[in-house]
């Protein structure tokens, strides 16, 4: 059984930071891919940022130069690094991961249940 385990929202003050952190855990072959999603009420849920078996990494252009996305294979952990918080940047985030499973071979996306980030003065 996979789960994803999401911490490190909270309130913070505009420019402040926050690190968030999502951890898989399971029969998990290997790591397709991490990313993070976010959805504020009453609007879509929107994808954040997203880093690939690569390396390679995107991100939305709201946030590009703001947040770091990274990675621990290791420890099937995914971080997301948020610089310079907006009032906008206030969501639900939600971190998803298309892992490959040990067990058959075949790739999932799974999903956290997502941790509160509150960005106000």
């Amino acid at each position: 059984q996979v789960q994803l385990v999401e911490s490190g929202g909270g309130l913070v003050q505009p420019g402040g930071s926050l690190r968030l952190s999502c951890t898989a855990s399971g029969s998990i072959a290997s790591i397709v891919v991490m990313g993070w999603y976010r959805q504020a009420p009453g609007k879509q849920r929107e994808s954040v940022a997203v880093i690939y078996s690569g390396g390679s990494t995107n991100y939305r252009d709201s946030v590009k130069g703001r947040f770091t996305i990274s990675r621990d294979n290791a420890k099937n952990t995914v971080f997301l690094q948020m610089d310079r918080l907006k009032p906008e940047d206030t969501a639900v985030y939600y971190c998803n991961a298309d892992l490959k499973m040990e067990v058959g071979g075949l790739t999932y996306r799974y999903w956290g249940q997502g941790t509160q980030v509150t960005v106000s003065s």
